[in-house]
C-alpha cells in the first residue's frame, strides 16, 4: 500500500494470514499503522511550502469522553476538539473508512487509527467553524498553533539584523523570512489565521492612544509590533487573559496560548514572548515556540521550568 502526499508508506498487508514452518495456522497480526507525516489539510496561511512538515500531537491517554468533533463538508475537514477547544484538523476524502454510528468517514489510514477509539456518533456535529477568519475550515486558535509550528519548521535565525529596525510593507508587512525575533513568531503565527497584528495594533493605537504611552506620535508600523512592551497593551485589550500559573486545574495551559515571559527579573515587566506548543517536556509542561536570543533559531524549547510567565493570553471567540 502506498499513500500519496505526506502520508507514510507501508508494504504490509494485514489481511493476509501467515503459516508457521510447521504448517500450523496462526492468527494474522496487523502491524501498527504509523501516524501520518503531516496534517494534510488545506491551510490558507503562511508559507504553504511547509504544510507537509506540520503535524500535531494529541495528549497521551486521551479518552473519548473529552473529545468532540465537527465535520465541515465544504472544506472537507474534520476538526477534533478536546475539552471544548479545537486541537487538530484532519482531511476528509482518504482511502480508509471509519464507521461512527451511521456515519462513514473517509480518512487517511494513520488518521483512522488515531481517531478510531476517540469518536462517538453523539459527539460529532456538522457545519463550518464559528471563528475562521481566513476561511480555510480551521478554527482561528488552531490556525495560530499551526502557524507557530510553521515558524519552527522555517527556523528563522535571530540575528543582530533581525533585532534592528527594518522597513517593511504595510499592511501585512514582514521582515525577510530567513530572520526573526521572538515577536516575529507571534506576528507570523497570527497571520496564519488571517490576523494581521501589524495593522490591528496600529488601528488600536489610533483608537486608544493613551493605552500606548511607549509609542511616539502616531506609531511606526515598521517596528511597534516587533516590540514586546508595545504589543502587551493590545493583548490586554483584545485577547482573553488567563492565569499565569502553570498548575491551575480550573484554567489549564492550552496549545496556542500566547505567553509573555520575564527573562530579566531585575527589570520589571515582560521582555520575551512565545506560544505554547502541543508537545510536552519530561514534566508534562508544554514546550514554548519562540526565538530565544541572538544566535538561535525559532524552535520549541523547555522554558516553563525556569522562565517566569507574567501573562498568558488566548484568542477570544
Amino acid at each position: 500500500m502506498i499513500l500519496v502526499g505526506c502520508a507514510q508508506k507501508s508494504d504490509a498487508d494485514p489481511g493476509v494470514a501467515t503459516i508457521s514452518p510447521a504448517a500450523q495456522p496462526v492468527a494474522a497480526v496487523a502491524a501498527p499503522v504509523p501516524r501520518e507525516a503531516c496534517l494534510g489539510v488545506a491551510d490558507r496561511g503562511i508559507w504553504p511550502d511547509l504544510d507537509d512538515k506540520i503535524q500535531i500531537e494529541l495528549p497521551a491517554g486521551l479518552t473519548a469522553d473529552r473529545v468532540t468533533a465537527r465535520i465541515d463538508e465544504r472544506h472537507r475537514v474534520l476538526v477534533l476538539q478536546i475539552d471544548g477547544a479545537a486541537r487538530k484538523a484532519y482531511p476528509l476524502g482518504g482511502p480508509a473508512r471509519l464507521a461512527v454510528g451511521s456515519r462513514v468517514l473517509q480518512l487517511r489510514p494513520g488518521d483512522r487509527a488515531e481517531l478510531a477509539g476517540l469518536l462517538t456518533a453523539e459527539r460529532i456535529a456538522t457545519g463550518a467553524a464559528e471563528h475562521d477568519r481566513d476561511g480555510d475550515g480551521i478554527p482561528d486558535p488552531l490556525d495560530v498553533l499551526i502557524g507557530a509550528k510553521k515558524t519552527v519548521a522555517n527556523a528563522d535565525a535571530y540575528t543582530p539584523e533581525a533585532e534592528g529596525y527594518i522597513a517593511m510593507a504595510y499592511p501585512m508587512g514582514d521582515v525577510p523570512r530567513s530572520i526573526g525575533v521572538c515577536t516575529d513568531v507571534i506576528i507570523r503565527a497570527l497571520r496564519n489565521a488571517g490576523i494581521d497584528l501589524q495593522k490591528e495594533l496600529h488601528d488600536d493605537i489610533r483608537r486608544a492612544r493613551s493605552a500606548y504611552p511607549m509609542v511616539k506620535g502616531t506609531g511606526d508600523p515598521n517596528i511597534d509590533q516587533r516590540r514586546v512592551a508595545t504589543i502587551l497593551p493590545y493583548f490586554k485589550r483584545h485577547w482573553q487573559l488567563h492565569t499565569s500559573r502553570l498548575d491551575d486545574p480550573a484554567d489549564p495551559l492550552r496549545p496556542g496560548d500566547v505567553i509573555f515571559m520575564d527573562t530579566f527579573p531585575r527589570k520589571p515587566g515582560p521582555d520575551h514572548i512565545g506560544i505554547l506548543s502541543d508537545r510536552l517536556d519530561e514534566q508534562g509542561l508544554p514546550l514554548v515556540i519562540n526565538n530565544w536570543t541572538d544566535g538561535t533559531v525559532t524552535q520549541e524549547m523547555d522554558l516553563l521550568t525556569f522562565v517566569p510567565v507574567l501573562y498568558r493570553f488566548r484568542l477570544p471567540p
